[in-house]
């Protein structure tokens, strides 16, 4: 099966900062809308940000926003997540998806999700 490899994640003092990836092969990013999601055990999948690449337009969900930095590398295929000032609330599984259109990649029409990368911020 075709999925998303995302990678970068670890462990980390709150007010610090990684830099997530997300990659494939199979497809080229350019045409899709790629989103991050992340989820802790007990709660709810939530989307983090998006990007669509055929414009460039973004999205960030509110308690992120002025922290978190989404970009897309089209030579490397790739999308990143640039985390800063990270906190607590912030530990979870982060998982990248794509989809053709936004309402696709919300709705979970996409199967590309993969196994995440694991980021947890200690207090």
């Amino acid at each position: 099966d075709v999925q998303l490899q995302a990678s970068g994640g670890g462990l980390v003092q709150a007010g610090g900062s990684l830099r997530l990836s997300c990659t494939t092969s199979a497809f080229t990013f350019n045409d899709y809308v790629v989103g991050w999601f992340r989820q802790a055990p007990g709660k709810e999948r939530e989307g983090v940000s998006y990007i669509d690449n055929r414009d460039g337009a973004t999205w960030y969900v509110d308690s992120v926003k002025g922290r978190f930095t989404i970009s897309s590398d089209s030579a490397k295929n790739t999308v990143y997540l640039q985390m800063d000032r990270l906190k607590p609330e912030d530990t979870g599984i982060y998982y990248c998806n794509m989809g053709r259109w936004l309402s696709t990649l919300l709705s979970g029409g996409g199967n590309y999700w993969g196994q995440g990368t694991q980021v947890t911020v200690s207090s």
